[in-house]
């Protein structure tokens, strides 16, 4: 198993790393796989800068349309010279956690346009997203996305309650909601999630960096650069 594990292993770095081995130290293949059996702990090193590679390269493909906002899906400096997009599920525990650091980003960054996109994974948030989407096209998004989070589980009272404190037009917004050109924008997010291989929520991109998780402000600012 070991062995298979190991094989495994350096075929998935190999065409990205091991090149580079051979090139730098002239050992053969035979001698490049004794060298990463031996010291296996480069090999998670290894995979990190592969997948890094990989996550630039299938970002570089969708990035404008990754990083084009909803009409009014945005928060922050709308005009910002740095973006940071988050893909994130009003259901999603560790979304309504990196709430507080995205809005110290801001605060502490005037120059910092955030997208959002939503990206609903989990059963039922559906619901909150379309309502989100609906608000952004009433010029409201940062008050419901703010309530929605605030609110905690996105039941439907959750949702109404969400809407009516940040005012919206609720005949309108369930409307809108309901509409095409909603439904058309979620199945985006999906399709460009999957092409940037987001298996969960909240995921980012800053940059040419492509990150997963909550992450933490100090990772997110650094992400964002100067």
């Amino acid at each position: 198993m070991k062995q298979h594990l190991a094989t495994a292993a350096i075929a998935l770095v190999g065409g990205f790393a091991g090149a580079a081995i051979w090139s730098f130290t002239g050992l053969g293949h035979s001698q490049t796989r004794d060298y990463l059996v031996s010291n296996p702990g480069i090999l998670p090193e290894m995979a990190d800068a592969w997948q890094a590679e990989q996550s630039r390269e299938q970002l570089a493909q969708v990035a404008d349309e990754v990083r084009k906002p909803f009409p009014g899906a945005v928060l922050g400096n709308p005009n910002g010279t740095r973006t940071l997009v988050k893909f994130t599920d009003y259901a999603c525990g560790y979304c309504r956690i990196s709430v507080a650091d995205v809005d110290r980003l801001i605060q502490e960054n005037p120059d910092v346009r955030v997208v959002i996109r939503e990206f609903p994974i989990f059963q039922g948030s559906d619901v909150p997203a379309r309502m989100a989407l609906a608000a952004a096209k009433q010029g409201k998004y940062k008050a419901f996305h703010h309530a929605m989070f605030e609110l905690g589980s996105p039941t439907a009272e959750n949702v109404m309650l969400a809407a009516q404190q940040a005012g919206l037009d609720l005949d309108a917004a369930r409307e809108y909601g309901a509409s095409e050109e909603v439904t058309a924008e979620l199945a985006r997010n999906q399709e460009l999630a999957r092409s940037l291989g987001f298996t969960g929520t909240p995921s980012w991109v800053a940059g040419d960096k492509v990150m997963e998780g909550a992450i933490g402000f100090d990772r997110l600012e650094a992400a964002l650069g100067s």
